[in-house]
């Protein structure tokens, strides 16, 4: 007898949610492909319109995310539950989430301004959060720098738009700068002469803009001439030292000399009792 009750309640569940339970599931099944279709969709226009390949993806996320919101609150509408409540549990839940993940939700917010402005990109050599680098990866945290001796660090994005970025790599020029001492007794012309064919020797520096070599400065112990050679960014590096090896080997086949600093001592003579 009360097993019969229990079926007859069952079945009167049954009769008057079915049909909800069934909407809802297809609500649920049919707003999620549509949802894919839509954010694929989204993400194929912005790449299309040549929006950077992470932004696209973090906006696809994003897109994703919200359609699927909504399509959780339309499911549970259906099936007759008031989904006021939900929001406001959803908006509390969203806002302590907020707050607890407030760092990691300014290094995205950092990466999408430097997905948007675009300091530096993928493979440029740069400055930036304390670190000195190739650029390896962009990320919504983080950014990875790989230094010249192959280590990898990775730096918060936030350290990056909080300071100063230089980009060795935006232009495509890039200046060697030196500063060469000769001593007072050597000959300033033939110097001057040996670093400009030094200069004019290497195919790799740009006649435009000119090189220059003058002389900078009198120092306490050289005459210190200014040389400034203009290569592709690709050959600096490699001009930079080469420079540094060839003036050495060249002042010493001429017989000019590279001082260095020097400090003469006078002691007071002592009286011998």
């Amino acid at each position: 007898m009360n097993f019969q009750k229990y079926v007859d309640i069952v079945a009167q569940y049954m009769s008057e949610y079915s049909l909800k339970i069934v909407a809802a599931i297809l609500i649920f099944i049919i707003g999620k492909i549509i949802i894919k279709k839509l954010t694929s969709l989204a993400k194929s226009l912005m790449l299309k319109s040549k929006v950077d390949k992470t932004l696209a993806e973090f906006a696809e996320s994003i897109i994703y995310f919200v359609l699927l919101l909504f399509v959780i609150l339309a499911s549970l509408n259906a099936l007759g539950i008031n989904t006021t409540s939900f929001i406001a549990i959803f908006g509390a839940a969203g806002l302590a989430i907020g707050f607890a993940l407030q760092g990691s939700l300014a290094n995205v917010g950092a990466a999408v301004l430097i997905i948007i402005f675009k300091p530096f990109k993928i493979g440029d050599f740069i400055e930036a959060g304390g670190a000195t680098g190739t650029v390896e990866d962009i990320n919504l945290f983080s950014t990875i720098i790989a230094p010249v001796d192959n280590r990898t660090i990775i730096v918060p994005n936030t350290a990056i738009i909080g300071g100063n970025i230089v980009n060795y790599s935006n232009k495509p020029e890039r200046r060697v700068d030196h500063v060469y001492g000769i001593g007072y007794d050597d000959d300033l012309k033939l110097a001057k002469e040996t670093l400009l064919q030094i200069i004019a020797d290497d195919d790799r520096v740009l006649d435009n803009p000119a090189p220059f070599v003058g002389v900078g400065e009198l120092g306490d112990n050289s005459v210190n001439f200014t040389f400034r050679a203009w290569v592709k960014s690709e050959d600096y590096w490699d001009v930079h030292f080469e420079m540094l090896e060839k003036v050495k080997l060249k002042f010493d086949e001429k017989g000019i000399s590279i001082p260095y600093p020097q400090l003469d001592v006078h002691l007071p003579k002592q009286e011998i009792k």
